[in-house]
């Protein structure tokens, strides 16, 4: 599977934007995926996570009702619909995938490249 995420920018804080993560690969199905994202000096941690068929997610307590994770299996496409941004928000995030959901980044055998996403206050 591979991966490429997209969408980040520049945004006010209470602001809006939506993360997307195109995969390619006939298997994509078959695979959890999960959002991360890393600030500087900081380590990279979980945000979100859709499981196969989009029936199970799971948040960081940081982003519960803020941020919406969804994917379209036909299109191999994973969402990230962030919300009610805060400076605190402001990492490079990743999309990965692999068999089981989990939030360990360790777990992921598979990673797009990082999007930035700014929050200013």
């Amino acid at each position: 599977v591979q991966l490429q995420a997209s969408g980040g920018g520049l945004v006010q804080a209470g602001g809006s934007l939506r993360l997307s993560c195109a995969a390619s690969g006939r298997t994509f199905g078959s695979y959890a995926v999960g959002w991360f994202r890393q600030a500087p000096g900081k380590e990279r941690e979980f945000v979100a996570g859709i499981w196969v068929r989009g029936g199970t997610t799971s948040y960081a307590d940081s982003v519960k009702g803020r941020f919406t994770i969804s994917r379209d299996n036909v299109e191999k496409m994973v969402y990230l619909q962030m919300n009610s941004l805060k400076p605190e928000d402001t990492a490079v995030y990743y999309c990965a995938a692999d068999l089981i959901m989990t939030t360990r980044p360790s777990s992921y055998d598979f990673w797009g490249q990082g999007t930035l996403v700014t929050v200013s206050s």
